[in-house]
């Protein structure tokens, strides 16, 4: 398939590409993306809440009172969860959030959602983007024509001046190809990919 180079800047040039229909023209599969997406983001959970049972809470060694005699409910020990300072009854414990997804179904999802941000026109792929010094001013010339959107810009390696110029515009990430993730992508309202960093996604998913 053929995808066209758009030239935001007058360094970029116009013309089309030639692209593999495998991964820039696969159906759009919504519940393996919602799976994928949802699969990173637990992934990125820390589980460390943690509280303390009765067996973990210090102290209490001792019985309180005697037995019989006081009028009060027998208790062997103070750290029971009806006491103050006692433990928790069903205490949370540091757990793992993540969830399996083979590298088949990772691939998929990937191929999915670039198929489908060319088809809805927010995949924009350029010949070269990089910048000669770190100016954030003169990135955010650059990406002006996009407007006031959530920009993701995908080269094949991450240029310095590239990431220092945008690392100050809230709406802007530089991530690297080998880098991107399905949730950066779904998230971005535009995604400017140059020829390079497209050619790796082929030879990985192709």
């Amino acid at each position: 398939m053929e995808i066209s180079l758009q030239q935001i800047t007058e360094a970029n040039q116009a013309g089309v590409i030639e692209a593999a229909d495998k991964v820039f023209g696969a159906d759009f599969k919504p519940a393996l993306i919602h799976q994928v997406v949802t699969a990173h983001l637990s992934a990125a959970r820390l589980g460390t809440k943690a509280q303390k049972t009765r067996s973990q809470v210090s102290g209490g060694g001792a019985k309180p009172f005697r037995q019989k005699g006081t009028g009060r409910a027998r208790a062997g020990t103070t750290r029971a969860p009806q006491w103050r300072g006692g433990g928790i009854v069903f205490a949370a414990a540091p757990r793992d959030h993540s969830q399996k997804v083979n590298k088949k179904m990772y691939r998929s999802a990937i191929r999915s959602i670039l198929s489908e941000l060319l088809r809805q026109e927010r995949l924009v792929v350029v010949d070269d983007f990089s910048m000669v010094a770190p100016k954030t001013k003169e990135l955010a010339v650059k990406l002006k024509s996009f407007g006031d959107v959530k920009v993701l810009i995908v080269p094949a390696e991450v240029d310095e001046n590239l990431y220092l110029a945008a690392r100050n515009l809230f709406k802007v990430a530089v991530i690297g190809a080998k880098q991107v993730d399905p949730v950066t992508l779904v998230s971005a309202d535009k995604v400017l990919m140059t020829v390079s960093a497209l050619k790796q996604f082929e030879e990985v998913l192709a």
